[in-house]
């Protein structure tokens, strides 16, 4: 059996991209199933976002008051103008970062040289963190208690 996979060929991408693509993954090179793995991302998180703004602008239309509905019938909701916009800016210099910028658990979007928490003076909880993955990874384990004869 295991001399039948040695002598398998190997495949192409399905893509045709002219590397080698695998079983494991789909028949795709791995650059191939990166990007098929983004756009299902990308696509599950449009559908989330396209459900809450199905949701929320019902919501703010039934919380203002009902004193001028006639004047809002025509106009757009501020939730559905809003676009979350990409953040290509170093939050602490302003400097530009494009693809090389580094997301810090704190949610910024910082520099090369802002990247370390004591740069940024951030305010994530890094010692919380590892304490509840240490407490996760090893629980309290108590045997029981023997008789005494």
């Amino acid at each position: 059996m295991a001399e039948e996979h040695r002598c398998q060929a190997p495949r192409l991408c399905v893509n045709n991209c002219g590397f080698f693509g695998s079983t494991a993954t789909q028949n795709l090179c791995s650059r191939c199933y990166r990007d098929l793995q983004m756009k299902e991302q990308q696509a599950s998180s449009a559908k989330l976002v396209l459900n809450q703004s199905i949701v929320s602008p019902t919501k703010a239309v039934v919380s203002q008051p009902s004193s001028s509905s006639s004047e809002r019938v025509g106009l757009p909701s501020v939730a559905e103008e809003e676009k979350p916009l990409q953040q290509n800016r170093c939050m602490t210099c302003r400097k530009r970062v494009g693809l090389t910028g580094f997301k810090c658990k704190c949610g910024l979007m910082l520099c090369g040289t802002h990247r370390y928490p004591e740069q940024h003076a951030c305010e994530f909880d890094f010692k919380g963190l590892g304490r509840e993955q240490i407490a996760k990874a090893n629980p309290v384990v108590k045997g029981e208690k023997l008789e005494k004869i």
